[in-house]
């Protein structure tokens, strides 16, 4: 296989690439790169209209390759550099007007450096040789040297410098936002550590404190209803109720040290079921409220046991606050499981019938209820009613997130941020970035007087 057909067989597999490339290019990046290239080559054949050249046909060749350079500089950046040769050499000022539109892309696509600075040295001399060959016809003198390493270094190698620069600032500011991301990240996880370690003493000060004394509640309750049933079987049932309410108590302060713990493994038994809800509402009527259960849902074992507490907990805060608070009015508990993966559960209770009997309390109940049900991922309301009476409802998820989802930086988990230790201050700072970018502008600044004054000079010849 000869080299003739090895390099036809690399400009196949090319042509096919570049073919795949626009296709899988998004539909706004064809769109505009089509019409900078149309630009390109209205702006390298402006002079047609209004002088005919002595050779139109390389006038349009010169025109179709300075839009073919706008394209080619996404996918061959130092190619496209080193193309810039022609346009520069040529005696069409409109087209070299294209030349750092170009070069100032493609080199910002260039890595590293090195390959940016080999491009444009090999583009400029190039260019500057063009041009002495192009004036052959006369004697190479220093002044057509000098114009061209003029028109070289500020159509290419002044655009590269402000490319280079600004394209520094890229990396820069991906680096800074990585920083910025680990910084957040660190601050919530030193927040959660606190949090953890605040509910942590208070999980072992309420286990040795309250534990101890509920245990001996219990113990004796349990003794003083066996001493009832011997000799005082009248006072048997209330004897019974208090052991059993120690042991209610004993159960729910596991479970809310559990909760200050994170431990989600514990056992809540059968709570939040329709019959658990049922023997509360019962409770209350026992205890002369006018209570009833509202039950819109299909029993089903998929609630998950926590969403279960919850709702169990809900419902006798609920019946609490209106025995205490609006003795006599009439309690309806709702409970219904919503599309969505929700529960809905409501406890309301009318305007008590004698508005002075309603007692004062501390809402350190509903504080307790709305941190449990705020680590569930749900919400709480509780108020009063427009008509009168209270409202306390509850939305919990069917399923909570284990552990329980706190508020975090968006995309620190994606894009792996946290994970190295930030960099140096001193090089990742706003003012460093913004200065980046004002030296590339400044650099330019050489660059668009100098073509504006060959546009000008062109025009009024």
């Amino acid at each position: 296989m000869g080299p003739a057909v090895r390099a036809w067989g690399r400009v196949r597999r090319e042509a096919a690439a570049i073919r795949e490339a626009v296709r899988a290019a998004p539909r706004r990046t064809v769109v505009t790169e089509t019409v900078l290239a149309g630009l390109g080559l209205l702006c390298s054949l402006a002079p047609l209209p209004l002088e005919l050249p002595d050779q139109p046909v390389v006038a349009v060749l010169v025109g179709l390759w300075a839009a073919l350079l706008v394209p080619a500089r996404l996918r061959y950046p130092v190619l496209t550099v080193l193309g810039c040769m022609p346009l520069i050499a040529g005696n069409n000022v409109w087209a070299m007007v294209v030349v750092p539109c170009v070069v100032w892309s493609a080199v910002r696509r260039v890595t590293p450096v090195r390959r940016v600075w080999g491009a444009v040295a090999v583009s400029t001399a190039g260019s500057v040789l063009l041009s002495l060959g192009a004036a052959f016809s006369e004697l190479p003198t220093t002044p057509y040297l000098v114009t061209g390493l003029v028109v070289a270094a500020l159509f290419i190698l002044l655009p590269a410098l402000s490319a280079t620069v600004m394209g520094r600032r890229r990396p820069l500011k991906g680096l800074l936002r990585e920083r910025n991301a680990y910084l957040e990240q660190t601050r919530f996880l030193t927040d959660e550590a606190a949090r953890m370690e605040e509910r942590a003493r208070i999980a072992a000060e309420m286990h040795d404190l309250l534990g101890h004394r509920i245990g001996l509640m219990s113990v004796h309750a349990g003794a003083l209803q066996l001493a009832a049933e011997r000799q005082a079987p009248p006072l048997a049932p209330q004897a019974e109720l208090l052991h059993t309410t120690a042991r209610t108590a004993m159960d729910e302060l596991r479970g809310i040290l559990g909760v200050l713990r994170h431990e989600y493994g514990e056992d809540t038994g059968e709570r939040g079921t329709r019959e658990d809800l049922a023997a509360l509402v019962e409770d209350s009527r026992n205890a002369g409220a006018e209570a009833e259960l509202d039950w819109n849902a299909p029993e089903s074992d998929d609630i998950d046991a926590r969403t279960r507490q919850a709702v169990h907990r809900v419902t006798r805060e609920g019946l609490t606050n209106a025995l205490k608070h609006a003795p006599g009015a009439p309690v309806r508990v709702s409970f219904l499981q919503v599309e969505g993966g929700l529960v809905l559960i409501s406890v309301v209770n009318e305007a008590p019938p004698a508005p002075g009997s309603a007692g004062e309390g501390s809402r350190s109940g509903l504080v307790g209820l709305q941190e449990r049900i705020g680590l569930l991922g749900g919400v709480l309301h509780a108020g009063p009613r427009p008509g009168g009476g209270f409202v306390l409802a509850a939305r919990i998820p069917v399923r909570p997130e284990s552990p329980p989802a706190y508020a975090t930086s968006p995309g620190t988990a994606s894009d792996g941020a946290g994970s190295r230790p930030p960099l140096s201050t001193e090089v990742l700072t706003w003012p460093r970035l913004l200065g980046g970018g004002c030296a590339g502008l400044l650099v330019l600044l050489p660059t668009i007087g100098g073509a504006v004054v060959l546009l000008i000079m062109t025009l009024l010849d």
